[in-house]
């Protein structure tokens, strides 16, 4: 296999395996390993793989895919294999696993995914994996959208949280929407009149709650089940405004929890004021949660709930659909609370903000995606949480940090100097000279970026950071990274004055020289968004070196001494970056 058909063949492989963009120095590894007689002309092949590497990642994800199924489908069962993320493995066993298990991921697209409900997504999904090849495994998307006025779903939040799945490298294999399945609640609801098991209650509500708290029956309990079906009937076709008629399970009404005692299974809603965004308001009685997850998960074949300790009482109100029915109940698993520092994952909360949901100041799949966090780095936090009954609390600090052990590798380095300030070398013995500087320290087959600056009269001039200015002036003598090494002399106005010492490396090594970046005067004008604390944004201005311009959108580096950085736009005239994590 030649050297065109290899780079292509690895940079497909570590794309599809990647979210669409291959790294070139995965793909130079694999290359090498494949053929390692090509180890003698590694400029070359460093050459040709950026080039295939730049033209894979021009496609889509799909059209990545297809073309590795069409040349190397057994990389894509390769892939499979080693989605078996290392933190799966140690997860604990699902109890009383049979041949078939199947989970559920069920969203309310009343806004977009958070840190917090990438939890259940990412759980629910490596117990899939862990599964895959000892049962036959399901994994179905369910949007839970059937409250249209108090958690009213947002028409644009469907498609959104599928991007955010796709994302976080779920696959889902069926995908169900509450609202589309009207007609399935109502048989059931009907199912359970005619069983003598559901009952239409028209007290009015603090009457009903009298009855309740003492636990009583109200009046409409006992009803006939004609008069049931015949009031379920009026109920569905509109007769009872809101409030005035609900469809109730009964339980056991000397039951500790209040709220368990004959719980409500439909309710009308005014449709009018509070039309569905996908029904409309064709429907006036709709279903609560607890009933319509109840008959889905039984219609669905749910075998094993993943779910938060605060829904425990929720299993406990659905358990009295399944033995009014006769079905037998998932197994449910309740984990603890998740809790992060440094971000709130309320959704009302993020709401009243009033900030886009794909804004890199807020924990939302969408925001942490355009701010450069690598899907991986949420992975690898949600499975080191795991399914702990307790409660867990980590911070922003460890989702970066692990972001900055997976993006490290990857990210090129680059000069930025922020809040720049004038540099003056003095006594220059050469008219021009070319820093050659290494894309990133570790991996030299990456090549380097040049660099040209010119002196007139012997006078240098360049841009250093404000904050480097302090530094110099302190340290005396000082080198310019990878290009020469300088002694400061005085400060003139705003600007530097340093005299030239030489370009020996070796010299700045045995003095200890503090390194100064640095950029030309024909520098980039570059913007920083910095997302700070309480949601503020900070806007560090500045310039960078030219470079930068060949940046693609979304692509992450590392400004020298800043942090890493995400590319939103960059041509000759500006350049404009988010910042990630230091």
């Amino acid at each position: 296999m030649g050297l065109d058909e290899l780079a292509l063949k690895y940079a497909l492989q570590n794309a599809v395996r990647h979210g669409g963009k291959a790294d070139v120095k995965a793909v130079m590894g694999k290359v090498l390993a494949e053929d390692p007689s090509l180890r003698a002309v590694a400029r070359e092949v460093a050459s040709k793989v950026r080039e295939v590497v730049d033209m894979v990642n021009s496609m889509s994800p799909e059209e990545q895919r297809r073309a590795l199924l069409e040349r190397w489908p057994e990389l894509l069962e390769e892939q499979k294999k080693e989605a078996r993320k290392p933190g799966i493995d140690t997860l604990p066993d699902l109890p009383e696993v049979g041949d078939v298990v199947t989970l559920r991921f069920a969203p309310n697209p009343d806004f977009v995914l958070t840190l917090g409900n990438a939890r259940p997504a990412i759980l629910n999904y490596a117990y899939k994996v862990k599964y895959e090849g000892r049962a036959r495994t399901r994994y179905i998307l369910r949007f839970e959208d059937t409250d249209p006025k108090v958690k009213r779903p947002l028409p644009e939040a469907y498609g959104a949280i599928k991007e955010d799945l796709g994302w976080l490298g779920i696959r889902w294999d069926e995908e169900y929407v509450q609202s589309q399945r009207m007609e399935v609640y109502y048989s059931y609801g009907r199912a359970l009149i005619e069983r003598g098991a559901a009952y239409v209650d028209t007290c009015r509500t603090s009457e009903w709650r009298k009855f309740r708290d003492v636990g009583k029956a109200c009046p409409h309990r006992e009803a006939d089940v004609e008069t049931q079906l015949e009031l379920w009937d009026r109920m569905l076709s509109g007769a009872f405004g809101e409030g005035e008629a609900v469809l109730r399970v009964k339980t056991d009404l000397s039951h500790p929890d209040p709220s368990v005692r004959d719980w409500v299974a439909f309710r009308v809603v005014d449709v009018s004021r509070s039309p569905h965004p996908l029904v409309g308001d064709k429907y006036v009685a709709w279903p609560t949660y607890n009933f319509a997850v109840s008959i889905d998960d039984h219609l669905m074949g749910i075998t094993h709930v993943l779910r938060a300790q605060e829904h425990s009482v929720n299993t406990l109100k659905q358990r009295y659909v399944y033995g009014h029915m006769g079905w037998v109940p998932p197994i449910t698993i309740h984990f603890g609370r998740l809790k992060i520092e440094g971000a709130t994952l309320s959704k009302s909360r993020l709401r009243e903000l009033g900030i886009p949901w794909d804004d890199i100041r807020l924990p939302t799949l969408a925001g942490l995606r355009n701010r450069g966090i690598r899907p991986e780095a949420i992975w690898e936090l949600i499975l080191s949480v795991g399914i702990k009954p307790s409660d867990a609390t980590v911070s922003m600090e460890n989702l970066y940090t692990i972001n900055r052990r997976i993006i490290e590798p990857l990210a090129n380095r680059y000069m930025f100097v922020k809040d720049p300030v004038e540099l003056q070398v003095v006594e220059v013995p050469w008219e021009e000279a070319t820093a050659d500087i290494p894309l990133h320290p570790s991996f030299p087959e990456r090549g380097s970026r040049k660099v040209t600056v010119r002196a007139q009269e012997g006078v240098l001039r360049l841009l250093i950071a404000g904050p480097d200015r302090g530094l110099v002036e302190a340290a005396g003598s000082f080198r310019l990274m990878d290009l020469l090494n300088a002694e400061c002399v005085e400060r003139r106005g705003n600007a530097l004055v340093a005299r030239f010492l030489g370009t020996d490396v070796e010299y700045a090594k045995r003095r200890r020289l503090p390194i100064i970046q640095w950029v030309p005067p024909d520098a980039v004008p570059t913007r920083v968004l910095r997302p700070e604390k309480g949601y503020g944004m900070a806007v560090d201005m500045g310039l960078a070196e030219r470079h930068v311009v060949g940046l693609k959108h979304g692509e992450v580096a590392q400004f020298v001494r800043y942090g890493f950085v995400r590319a939103v736009a960059a041509d000759r005239e500006h350049a404009e970056f988010t910042y990630v994590h230091d």
